[in-house]
């Protein structure tokens, strides 16, 4: 593909500053800009002017955009940014760092998206194509910019993308082989006008579907079902109760916990769900959205045995951090929504201090009261939305509110909790307001569990 003249990047977080490399490795002008002006931005700024482009830190020289040809904006920055909305810009197109790069990327996509999972089934899918011995990456939104993955060379013989609402709100030829999306439900409020708006930006998904396409689907999400409408492709199909219906291919999980697998109408039995190393019944639909996209990727059932047991909980994703006496602390900073907290308080066994709070995203906590009831014997609400938690959840369940630092939040639910409970981190909300990121905020917690302890823990699921 002819590559830009002049490409202007927005934004100088991991995706901006790859797809600025990736910009000038393919023979464009580089003008990069971000308004921030922080120590890892201004890195990234000598990073991009040692590879020969220009950049700019603490604004945007709206001039110097103006003169490019293509303007790629990092997922962080709205479109509703007053420097996309400047009409001395109006005449320049602008994309989303997921479309740059699969312009310049010479191997098939996996994408995967959905509100909740995306990360862990992004993660499970290169994992088991890795023990299929593919040359797999996983990338995108899960951390690896997918620029870098476009850099590889040689290419690699698949990637697997984690896809946001925000990447996909800007594709023109984003086509995957394989598209996952793993459930949806309301999320980014705080961004979005509407549940539908945000749905919509992850439609795209579907944009250039083909006959060749698959689309590994939620059967039992009918939200997922309408999203993928009539999109050219075949469809597999997954259920974590029920089956498929006659010949139909998917993956739904036998009565006596077996995960189980049809393609072309023959029946594979994989592994039970006991088998699976990851904490929560969600789990098992996640396993099997990976399941499946790996199957039509690399069609090795024996690998997907093996990688399905041997996959290990990412950091941040329900992960056990330890026992402080007989108490098991789980870490799932990434649950900032609503419905996944939903499903971290569902997947827990036993007496559960929850930790909740942060920067409000626009959902209300009273729809986490069902799910509470006979597993949350206390809140630790904190953060700017500790007062909103207070008001909605109180009347339903203990809220104790902590203001001040985490710490103070970590050692009111240490006092809290009793021999035989769980300590569980799962704000419903954004970081932003305490930390830099959800990933901060999951450090800390295991930082402050760990010097409750004394030293390192070791993991346990209790």
């Amino acid at each position: 593909m002819t590559a830009p003249g002049r490409v202007g990047i927005v934004g100088l977080a991991r995706s901006g500053r790859s797809a600025a490399r990736l910009a000038l490795a393919s023979g464009s002008a580089v003008f990069a800009t971000d308004a921030g002006d922080t120590e890892e931005v201004r890195e990234a700024a000598s990073e991009i002017r040692r590879h020969g482009g220009e950049a700019e830190t603490g604004g945007h020289s709206v001039e110097r955009l103006a003169e490019c040809d293509l303007l790629v904006v990092s997922p962080g920055i709205p479109p509703t940014a007053p420097i996309l909305s400047d009409q001395r810009l109006a005449s320049v197109p602008w994309t989303s760092e997921l479309e740059f790069a699969f312009r310049h990327l010479d191997a098939p996509v996996i994408a995967v998206t959905g509100t909740n999972g995306k990360t862990t089934v992004t993660a499970w899918i290169a994992h088991l194509l890795q023990a299929s011995g593919l040359d797999a990456v996983a990338a995108g939104n899960i951390g690896l910019p997918l620029s870098e993955a476009a850099l590889r060379d040689p290419p690699p013989e698949w990637v697997v993308a984690e896809a946001s609402s925000y990447q996909l709100g800007r594709i023109d030829t984003f086509a995957p082989r394989i598209g996952v999306v793993t459930n949806l439900a309301p999320d980014h409020l705080d961004r979005y006008d509407t549940v539908e708006a945000y749905y919509a930006d992850k439609a795209h998904l579907f944009d250039n579907a083909r006959p060749h396409s698959t689309w590994v689907l939620n059967a039992e999400d009918p939200a997922v079902m309408r999203m993928a409408g009539d999109a050219a492709g075949r469809r597999l199909r997954f259920w974590t109760r029920g089956g498929p219906v006659g010949g139909e291919s998917g993956g739904w999980v036998r009565e006596d916990g077996m995960l189980m697998l049809r393609v072309a109408g023959e029946d594979e039995a994989l592994v039970r769900e006991n088998e699976l190393r990851l904490l929560g019944g969600h789990n098992r639909a996640n396993a099997l959205a990976a399941a499946l996209a790996a199957f039509a990727a690399a069609g090795d059932v024996v690998a997907l045995r093996d990688g399905l047991r041997s996959f290990s909980p990412l950091r941040h994703r329900l992960e056990p951090i330890g026992e402080i006496d007989g108490v098991l602390w789980v870490n799932d900073s990434k649950a900032t929504n609503v419905a996944s907290c939903r499903v971290a308080v569902e997947s827990m066994e036993r007496p559960t201090v929850l930790l909740l709070g942060g920067r409000h995203k626009g959902e209300s906590y009273a729809e986490l009261a069902n799910a509470m009831a006979g597993r949350v014997k206390a809140v630790v609400a904190y953060g700017e939305a500790a007062g909103r938690v207070d008001a909605e959840l109180g009347a339903r369940v203990r809220v104790e509110r902590v203001d001040g630092p985490f710490r103070g939040v970590v050692w009111r639910a240490a006092e809290l909790a009793e021999p035989g409970d769980t300590v569980l981190l799962a704000p419903a909300c954004a970081s932003f307001d305490m930390f830099r990121d959800y990933e901060d905020r999951g450090r800390q917690f295991a930082r402050l569990v760990e010097e409750l302890a004394g030293g390192p823990l070791e993991v346990g699921r209790g």
